[in-house]
């Protein structure tokens, strides 16, 4: 057996009290899991049971909205006062087990909210190909804190061990920290210490709401690797703001999905993407640091850890392919998952196939999975179109224009 106190395997205490049990989590992606009216399905409640029981210290729940008014995709899950809160305390305690801590990530798509459930908006309006939006009023803006706050305290109702803030990926925080989507010039506008305002605004109403106990942790971009957008000097800023605050982990990981932008996981692979701009962030900040983006082997995320330059490994695909593999890398069983290879796949095919895999463990057939990109896409398109009527007609009765 190998040494239990292996860099990766040693307990983190978080600054908030709460123990991770290991280094590894599994990093929030777009599930699209829920079922069209924003609950969990037996299939999500399944999935995080066995991710929790393959050896996880942590796993986040990607897209969880507080309302359903700015949803990035109709599987996502919404958790208010009249969503189903039985079927949310399933899923926490379901993911919790094995010792995991089940956290969600509180999100908000703004300007790239589905426009066939949505009304998208962002900090500015926007009138490009593939994306347009109206600018959030300020009345809008300063109804926001309490929103994400009602939606913490709420999963921390239900049992789950945590919230994370979503502020990466080019969504709604990750717009205003963005000099490319935010051209507001009031106090959310103009230089760095403008743009993380609303980031540090929620924060403070999600901790006065939830108490000192509940790790909160937040995803921020490095990068957004997008010509005019969030650079790393700026991103060294937010680092450097949030340290003077009650945040208990912050992930670092990088890319968006703007229209025609390739997303940090679609990229050659190279290793860990964002190791260096830890490295650069670590002097910034007592917070526990948590990278996500590139993490393929065994050795990759020993090397991270026991060389200090992060304290938590996230993954995401990785998980996917081999949902016991922590456990396999604790017990050495399996250094690399195999990962596909897809020839000239389409813009969001890869995301496609990913995505129907993740249905595929929660119903236990993932053994009858192809590299089929074609078959996928399908599979994938006809969902969202038949939960898209369902989210329509449970939330808005009409279609939103």
């Amino acid at each position: 057996m190998p040494n239990t106190q292996d860099a990766l395997f040693r307990p983190l205490e978080l600054p908030c009290g709460e123990i991770l049990k290991n280094r590894i989590a599994k990093a929030a992606m777009s599930d699209s899991l829920g079922d069209g009216q924003g609950n969990p399905t037996k299939e999500q409640i399944h999935l995080y049971n066995r991710w929790a029981k393959g050896g996880l210290g942590l796993a986040i729940i990607g897209e969880v909205q507080p309302t359903p008014d700015y949803a990035e995709k109709p599987g996502n899950l919404v958790l208010d006062p009249n969503s189903n809160l039985d079927d949310f305390a399933t899923l926490a305690a379901q993911g919790s087990a094995n010792g995991a801590k089940l956290w969600i990530q509180l999100g908000h798509a703004g300007a790239m909210a589905h426009p066939p459930i949505s009304a998208p908006k962002g900090p500015s309006a926007l009138n490009i190909p593939g994306l347009s939006c109206e600018a959030l009023t300020l009345e809008e803006i300063a109804r926001l804190p309490e929103t994400f706050a009602r939606t913490a305290q709420l999963a921390q109702k239900v049992g789950f061990g945590g919230v994370e803030i979503h502020a990466a990926h080019g969504f709604l925080l990750s717009q205003f920290l963005s000099p490319l989507f935010n051209k507001r010039t009031d106090r959310y506008g103009g230089k760095i210490e403008n743009r993380v305002r609303l980031i540090l605004e929620i924060l403070e109403a999600v901790r006065n709401k939830v108490g000192p106990r509940l790790p909160i942790g937040i995803k921020l971009n490095a990068t957004d690797q997008l010509e005019g957008g969030l650079d790393g000097d700026d991103a060294l800023s937010v680092i450097t703001a949030l340290d003077q605050t009650s945040i208990d982990l912050i992930e670092i990981s990088g890319g968006t999905y703007f229209p025609g932008a390739r997303s940090a996981s679609d990229a050659p692979a190279r290793g860990p993407y964002f190791l260096d701009f830890a490295t650069s962030a670590r002097p910034l900040t007592h917070k526990p640091l948590m990278v996500t983006g590139g993490f393929k082997t065994l050795q990759q995320a020993k090397a991270a850890v026991s060389e200090s330059k992060v304290d938590v490994i996230g993954l995401a695909r990785a998980l996917v392919l081999a949902p016991t593999l922590p456990n396999k890398w604790r017990d050495e069983t399996l250094e690399t998952p195999e990962f596909p290879r897809f020839s000239n796949p389409p813009e969001g095919g890869v995301t496609a196939w990913y995505t129907m895999r993740l249905t595929a463990l929660g119903e236990d057939r993932e053994a009858e999975m192809e590299t089929d990109l074609p078959s996928a896409i399908r599979a994938y398109e006809a969902r969202d179109t038949a939960r898209t009527a369902l989210w329509n007609s449970h939330f808005h009765q009409t279609t939103p224009k």
